[in-house]
């Protein structure tokens, strides 16, 4: 006798299906990406003839890296939030009347939040300086090390004079200088300069974690202070083979170079599962903001209570969409027709009403009740000065 299967049973089914379908798209999305990368290193180290064989364990590290975090950045992308953002960002960015502005803004809002990294200096000075150094100091190394360890980058003597490097772009000889220049001197303590930057941002993070209370009540290890040890190590173990080769005449350099390597290694490892996973988030909140661009320039979403705008209706379409993609529905009756119609300022005023209705059973129903036409003006002398900035002002409703 076969047992019926009931709605729960089925709604499960579809969603194991559905989670299925999203790994099955993120495995390949990552193999793709991990095979490319690879072909990338054959090619550009000249079919492995300029590829350094003691540096394997790093390019393999990369290569678990690569596949990791194309594997979780391509599920995040196919969440049904993040979905509608992303095509919602890309169908903004091209749209015909915005398309200039949108150009000019890219520039502005690569230099100012990824360049400057304003979105943190609003939220402090301190942590601004920490999150600074840290990103410039890894993205100088990233910019070095990468490079040599697939072999797209080498340097060798120029014929005949023992004191000049030439360096190999792809395999193609490009511009050459002197060992003793200053250039020189920058080029190769590049790593140097990189971790003295990282590791005052790590101190002052480490710091800023110890000492503020509200950091210090929501952190966790694994999230937040085990990825300030592994820059920590990285840094240090890599600026203590500059001394041993420098100083100490290369006493303790292999016990170092295999100390390094290993904390590289666990580094490029951690990439995808730990907190350095929103290096390659942040991005995309550039599309973010080109949606929220075009969403204030057209049509608004005017309260079905009281009928003042509160946001776009774009926005609220789309709320109301990725809502029912995640299962939840919120549809009023009546003239409302769906809950995220409703401003915020009305939606505190219906809860205070309900309350009051189940104590007062006898009082007005809550749709006589009328809000006043004339929107007050905020006072709150703090408006604007949270992580948001201008949202903060759009979306107050007193």
């Amino acid at each position: 006798m076969v047992e019926p299967v009931t709605a729960t049973e089925k709604d499960q089914s579809g969603r194991t299906q559905a989670v299925r379908h999203e790994v099955w798209i993120a495995t390949m999305w990552g193999l793709i990406v991990t095979m490319l990368l690879a072909a990338a290193i054959v090619v550009g180290s000249r079919n492995l003839s300029r590829f350094d064989s003691a540096l394997v364990a790093y390019t393999f590290a990369s290569l678990f890296a690569a596949f990791g975090i194309t594997y979780r950045y391509s599920m995040w992308l196919q969440r049904p939030p993040t979905a509608m953002y992303w095509r919602r960002g890309w169908e903004a960015f091209f749209k015909r009347p915005y398309r200039k502005q949108n150009a000019v803004n890219w520039f502005r809002r690569v230099i100012s939040d990824f360049g400057l990294n304003r979105f943190i200096w609003l939220r402090g000075k301190y942590r601004w300086l920490a999150h600074w150094l840290i990103m410039w100091g890894c993205i100088i190394a990233a910019l070095i090390t990468f490079p040599l360890v697939f072999g797209w980058i080498m340097f060798e003597s120029v014929p005949g004079d023992l004191n000049s490097y030439r360096i190999y772009l792809f395999g193609f000889p490009t511009t050459a200088f002197k060992v003793e220049s200053v250039f020189g001197f920058i080029l190769f303590h590049g790593l140097v300069w990189a971790a003295l930057l990282v590791i005052p941002g790590v101190m002052i993070a480490m710091h800023r974690r110890m000492r503020d209370e509200g950091a210090a009540s929501l952190q966790v290890f694994r999230e937040d202070i085990l990825p300030l040890v592994l820059l920590f190590a990285v840094s240090l173990t890599g600026l203590l083979l500059t001394v041993s080769a420098t100083w100490l005449h290369g006493y303790g350099y292999e016990f170092m170079a295999i100390t390094h390597a290993a904390t590289v290694i666990v580094t490029l490892l951690w990439l995808p599962f730990g907190k350095f996973f929103h290096i390659f988030q942040r991005p995309a909140q550039i599309g973010v903001s080109f949606y929220k661009d075009v969403a204030r320039a057209e049509e608004a979403a005017k309260c079905r209570r009281c009928g003042h705008a509160f946001s776009s209706r774009m926005h609220v379409e789309d709320l109301i969409r990725v809502q029912r993609e995640l299962g939840y529905r919120y549809e009023a009756n009546g003239e409302v027709g769906h809950y995220q119609w409703i401003c915020p300022r009305c939606r505190r005023a219906l809860l205070a009403l309900a309350q009051g209705k189940l104590r007062f059973p006898r009082a007005s129903t809550v749709a006589a009740v009328v809000l006043p036409a004339v929107m007050p003006v905020p006072v709150n002398p703090g408006l604007g000065e949270g992580p948001l900035d201008v949202e903060d002002r759009e979306n107050f409703h007193p």
